[in-house]
């Protein structure tokens, strides 16, 4: 009788063991389902027409026109990296940009960079990140940004059927990476959602907003993460602001712009770039 109950006792402590270890493998195997894997990067060894179109548009009353990069040199893809630009013609020209509505921008002398994954590459959720800087950041006038916006944009280039959505509209949403607004000084920079209410044109720039404080000049990793329920913004890998119950707000499919606008009539004393080094997408696998 004592050895059958050693035996049990023995059986039981086995079955145990055999249990822990599954549950343990299964612990490893979620949390190498969880992995970032990597589904988009482009390290601008050239302009890769697979990735990137320009685009050209007139959106915010900003100063300048955006050309593509066979005018004026305001994209250029060099040494590794691309410098989207502002460029003063010293005398106003025609500019064929047009906003949503078909109004045409004005003659103007100051011409610049904008280019967009759109119908190129596009992700739902996961994380975006550039590395990039502004060079002679603070400038009057200057506004270097890298953001998302939303796949269905009813903004030209309108390319297919179902780009029909207003701005910020969800289909049409928009998050701030990074920033620089001149106005806030040479270090400055925001990053953000649009929070929607739902109607076209109408959205809150400042809810959702953090403006932050960097070395622009030098290089850095700008990201926003999709985290569970909210978005998470990313200085060099490090969490620095997060807006929260925002995730599932801003869930549609998203491309990528990177631009450089002039947004007074202040004089400029020299060109502005923003040099990007890298961007990249990735996935929770």
């Amino acid at each position: 009788m004592k050895l059958l109950t050693v035996a049990l006792v023995i059986a039981f402590l086995l079955f145990l063991s055999s249990l822990n270890k599954n549950q343990s493998n299964q612990a490893v195997h979620i949390s190498q389902k969880g992995e970032w894997v990597t589904d988009f990067f482009d390290d601008f060894d050239s302009f890769n027409t697979e990735n990137w179109q320009d685009q050209m548009l007139w959106v915010n009353n900003e100063d300048q026109c955006y050309v593509p990069d066979n005018q004026h040199n305001t994209r250029e893809v060099s040494n590794g990296t691309i410098k989207i630009r502002v460029i003063d013609l010293g005398e106003k020209q025609n500019c064929d940009n047009m906003d949503k509505f078909g109004k045409k921008h004005p003659d103007t002398q100051y011409v610049a960079g904008r280019i967009a994954s759109k119908n190129r590459q596009e992700f739902s959720k996961g994380k975006w990140t550039a590395r990039l800087r502004v060079k002679d950041s603070g400038q009057s006038g200057m506004f270097p940004a890298w953001w998302l916006l939303g796949a269905r944009n009813n903004e030209p280039p309108v390319q297919e059927a179902d780009e029909n959505i207003c701005w910020p509209v969800f289909g049409s949403g928009e998050i701030d990476i990074f920033e620089h607004h001149s106005d806030g000084g040479a270090n400055h920079y925001a990053a953000r959602a649009i929070k929607s209410d739902g109607e076209c044109g109408n959205g809150d720039w400042q809810a959702l907003m953090l403006v932050l404080e960097n070395d622009l000049a030098d290089y850095h990793e700008y990201a926003v993460e999709w985290r569970g329920e909210d978005l998470v913004y990313l200085l060099n890998g490090k969490e620095v602001y997060r807006n929260k119950g925002e995730a599932d707000a801003l869930s549609e499919p998203m491309f990528a712009i990177l631009n450089f606008a002039k947004i007074n009539d202040s004089p400029m004393t020299q060109n502005w770039t923003m040099e990007v080094d890298w961007v990249k997408h990735e996935s929770r696998k």
